[in-house]
């Protein structure tokens, strides 16, 4: 892996369409932007800051996620999450992490993720079947 600093950032954004609804994921019974996908916008925020500093078979994988859903978001509204790294301790990587829509802010926390081996930590948990 490349050296990372704090402060590198990534977003992800995308439109709430009616199979991210809390009701339809399993989350709740609203037609509002689901908590779970909001949370995936967040992990591929983090995901995207890091990118461009992984090599050859390197990945990183979610440890930990402590966030608030502060407000509700309606269909067919854009949002974004961005990610900024705020502590590295050797695979370990801390993010602080907020959601947005047109309105402002519907979600914040932190997250974690750990650089792994793909081919290895794939295998590893095949062997969990036998």
């Amino acid at each position: 892996m490349k050296e990372i600093n704090c402060g590198v950032c990534g977003k992800a954004e995308m439109t709430v369409a009616e199979k991210d609804f809390a009701v339809n994921v399993g989350s709740g019974s609203l037609e509002v932007f689901a908590t779970p996908v909001m949370v995936m916008l967040m992990e591929k925020s983090a995901c995207n800051a890091v990118a461009e500093y992984l090599e050859n078979d390197e990945t990183t994988v979610g440890t930990e996620m402590n966030i608030k859903h502060v407000s509700a978001t309606p269909e067919n509204m854009q949002v974004f999450a961005k990610a900024e790294v705020t502590a590295i301790n050797g695979r370990e990587i801390t993010f602080s992490v907020r959601a947005y829509d047109e309105c402002g802010l519907i979600g914040e926390g932190t997250h974690r993720r750990f650089l792994v081996y793909g081919k290895k930590f794939t295998e590893k948990a095949k062997s969990k079947i036998k």
